[in-house]
């Protein structure tokens, strides 16, 4: 009985909350669309920088890929390409294209991360094989491999229509199923981590990990050697399915 209050409680009070976000003007969603990427993109940096000082195990490779002025202005458009498509996102939603579901119990929740993880890990596969191209490779994903090794921008530099490419992808998926705010802000979340741990020049995961068909810290910078190969995100069930893995 408490939990089922307790739940309802929080059913309303998240509702209360997209309540004063559906009535913010689009001047307050650029605020707030730029705050919460500029956030996210010093939290994956610091992220970045405290496991490189924590972490004990040896280098992946022998030296980080050195920051350059190019790599950070890159990264900043794409901060301003992650806010576009957060507003296109926020206008989608306002013309009944994305609605948000309410279940909130905790299941409910964690099988949608789980659904949303698993999906997105497909169709950035499919993505990121598409981005190998040779004449596609030239014109948008050359930069990104320029990272040999890597450093805590190296997560950032993309080609303004690869971050709008993974944007559209996610919004695709919001249109077509009604997922919990909780869930796709937990998502998010472990997207950012996830991405800022396959870039780091150190294992993050334990050795065990790559029987479990997880997108470790080896298997992405594996990619980062090899082109040809590892093109999953969060897994490596797609490239052992597809013969891609290495």
């Amino acid at each position: 009985m408490t939990e089922g209050i307790f739940m309802n409680f929080n059913t309303t009070e998240l509702s209360g909350y997209l309540q004063i976000f559906w009535h913010f003007s689009w001047l307050e969603w650029i605020v707030f669309s730029l705050i919460i990427n500029v956030f996210l993109y010093l939290f994956s940096i610091g992220l970045y920088l405290f496991i490189e000082k924590t972490c004990p195990k040896s280098r992946l490779q022998e030296k980080n890929h050195p920051i350059t002025s190019s790599d950070f202005y890159l990264s900043i458009l794409t901060i301003a390409c992650n806010c576009l498509v957060l507003l296109l996102g926020v206008f989608l939603w306002k013309n009944g294209w994305i609605e948000v579901g309410n279940k909130e119990s905790a299941v409910w929740i964690v099988s949608e991360v789980v659904a949303l993880l698993l999906l997105m890990d497909l169709l950035m596969y499919f993505f990121h094989y598409a981005a190998h191209i040779p004449f596609v490779y030239t014109l948008l994903h050359g930069k990104h491999h320029e990272h040999i090794s890597t450093n805590y921008l190296s997560l950032f530099v993309l080609h303004p229509l690869e971050t709008i490419g993974f944007g559209v992808m996610m919004l695709v998926l919001l249109i077509c199923y009604p997922f919990s705010v909780v869930s796709i802000s937990i998502y998010l979340l472990l997207n950012l981590i996830w991405g800022t741990i396959g870039h780091l020049n150190r294992e993050f995961f334990p050795a065990k990990f790559d029987r479990y068909w997880i997108g470790t810290t080896r298997f992405h910078n594996q990619h980062h050697l090899d082109g040809s190969k590892n093109f999953g995100f969060y897994t490596s069930i797609w490239d052992r399915l597809f013969g891609t893995y290495k």
